[in-house]
């Protein structure tokens, strides 16, 4: 079973690069591919990213600092991506991440456009400094 689907490519190798934030893939059909840690984790296989079904996705936004922080095997069919963020718990297929590394290009322009469409981006909301943030509302003392 190579991924889930029989006539999927195998990855001859997966390597961390952690100074340049990205996972390198190669397959035994010769595709090469360095995936951002970011890009990863956007479009991770897991319910919590795409939802129970066609039309529940969820963009996911503030990503861009992300890093994995763990690769673990499953079976002989999969990898379970650790991220610094937290999430854990997409399984990304040997399907997945051939698709991910072949159709990168397209799938990552298409979350540029949803991201600017949402009014939305990619690095994590800065904090509000102290200075700047609204008092807390007091009462006026008669309720």
């Amino acid at each position: 079973m190579a991924g889930l689907t029989p006539s999927t490519p195998l990855p001859l190798e997966i390597t961390l690069h952690e100074r340049r934030r990205t996972l390198g893939l190669r397959f035994d059909d010769g595709l090469e591919a360095e995936l951002t840690h970011e890009f990863l984790r956007v479009f991770s296989p897991s319910a919590e990213v795409r939802g129970h079904g066609p039309g529940q996705e969820v963009l996911q936004t503030g990503k861009r600092d992300v890093s994995l922080t763990a690769i673990e095997p499953v079976g002989q069919y999969a990898v379970k991506l650790v991220f610094s963020d937290g999430h854990d718990s997409g399984l990304y297929s040997w399907d997945h991440l051939y698709t991910l590394a072949r159709d990168h290009d397209t799938l990552w322009a298409d979350y540029l456009a949803r991201l600017a469409a949402e009014g939305a981006h990619r690095d994590p909301a800065a904090p509000v400094p102290e200075h700047l943030r609204p008092a807390p509302r007091q009462g006026c003392g008669k309720h």
